[in-house]
């Protein structure tokens, strides 16, 4: 997966609505054109579409490190989308919806959504957490080049792959991060808040309980039995830990 760029940070808005998309558009522009005459130079750039369609045309071409994707499009689903962009780079995506019940929020989480905004928003909260966002390091970069095994589990760090059993595993960019960090640290008890702290990074400001819902998407697509998990168990009371039955082999 191509890491986004670092030296200026893209946009993509998706919205049907006009009025929202462009209002969007409008407040982060202004702010960030501020924000470059103050330093001299230019760290944003900033482009939308109404729909999925243009949106997938779009982000190929711009390549954006975040999107701000709107739940509902007239001809696309969001928790797709999200899952289809994620899955060609490892972009960030703030997801806006006008749901608010329990249920939906879990189901933007589970999307591979990094944060999510309920309709309606104040700008001040867009520009929190969009500056929150941006700041983030999303990767979590290894000194070299590794792949590690456990039991039948391979995890590569520089092609960012997973199999197990010989079969690739379909994990989002997230869900690759936290798989990653958890393995690097075998038996090691980590909390959500560490968790988070560490992958999601100190300025997240979303729901703690997304550490929860990416743990039991990780363990559907992993665990033969999710509620007897052989390699991420829960720490009671606490959060987390990697801990397969074998310890891993590195290779260079």
């Amino acid at each position: 997966m191509d890491k986004p760029s670092t030296t200026k940070s893209k946009i993509l808005i998706v919205d049907d609505d006009a009025s929202v998309r462009n209002l969007i558009q409008r407040f982060l522009s202004r702010k960030y054109e501020i924000e470059s005459l103050a330093d001299g130079k230019t760290k944003y750039e900033i482009e939308s579409a109404a729909d999925g369609k243009t949106a997938l045309v779009l982000f190929d071409k711009f390549n954006p490190a975040l999107v701000i994707l709107d739940w509902n499009l007239p001809d696309a689903n969001g928790y797709e989308l999200c899952q289809e962009m994620q899955n060609r780079t490892n972009v960030l995506v703030m997801m806006l919806t006008s749901r608010n019940d329990e249920i939906d929020k879990i189901k933007v989480m589970a999307a591979g959504a990094d944060d999510f905004l309920t309709k309606p928003f104040s700008l001040a909260e867009v520009e929190v957490r969009v500056d929150a966002l941006l700041r983030r390091v999303r990767y979590i970069q290894p000194s070299v080049s590794q792949r590690l095994t456990f039991n039948q589990l391979a995890i590569n760090s520089e092609a960012r792959e997973v199999t197990l059993n010989n079969k690739p595993l379909a994990l989002t960019a997230l869900e690759f991060n936290i798989l990653y960090f958890l393995a690097t640290h075998p038996g090691q008890a980590w909390s959500r808040t560490q968790l988070i702290q560490k992958i999601w990074g100190c300025d997240y400001v979303g729901d703690g309980r997304v550490v929860d819902v990416h743990i039991g998407q990780l363990r559907k697509k992993m665990e033969a039995d999710s509620s007897m998990p052989e390699f991420i168990k829960t720490v009671r009371g606490y959060g987390y830990k990697f801990d397969p039955s074998e310890n891993p082999t590195t290779t260079i």
